[in-house]
């Protein structure tokens, strides 16, 4: 079975920061692009950050840009997410995801995941 375990959400204030990990078992880590999305009960889940089975790019959402940075440690199987300068929209359940190397589909589009966590709140306060 496949298992990702988000964690490190909470609660801050705008311009504030927060790493959030995601630990993968039941797989073999080294060949997944791994993903975050983010979801709030008033929008549909939108993409936020991916980085490569390799590790070699990474892609970001407009809207966090320049704020927030995906990396990946394989030996460790996990995939961080460290956002800084948070701002109240940033404020959603945040969720892990995996899909294999060479799916074809953007890394954006979240139907081009097949593994899932099972999400870590974030709240940013004004």
């Amino acid at each position: 079975q496949v298992h990702l375990v988000e964690s490190g959400g909470g609660l801050v204030q705008a311009g504030g920061s927060l790493r959030l990990s995601c630990t993968a078992s039941g797989l073999t880590f080294s060949s997944y692009t791994m993903a975050w999305f983010r979801q709030t009960p008033q929008k549909e889940r939108e993409f936020v950050a991916a980085i490569r089975w390799n590790g070699g790019s990474t892609d970001q959402a407009d809207s966090v840009k320049g704020r927030f940075t995906i990396s990946r440690d394989n030996a460790k199987k996990t995939v961080y997410l460290q956002m800084n300068s948070l701002k109240p929209e940033d404020t959603a359940v945040y969720y892990c995801a995996a899909r294999f190397r060479g799916s074809g589909f953007s890394y954006s589009t979240q139907a081009g995941y097949n593994h899932w966590g099972q999400g870590t709140q974030v709240t940013v306060s004004s």
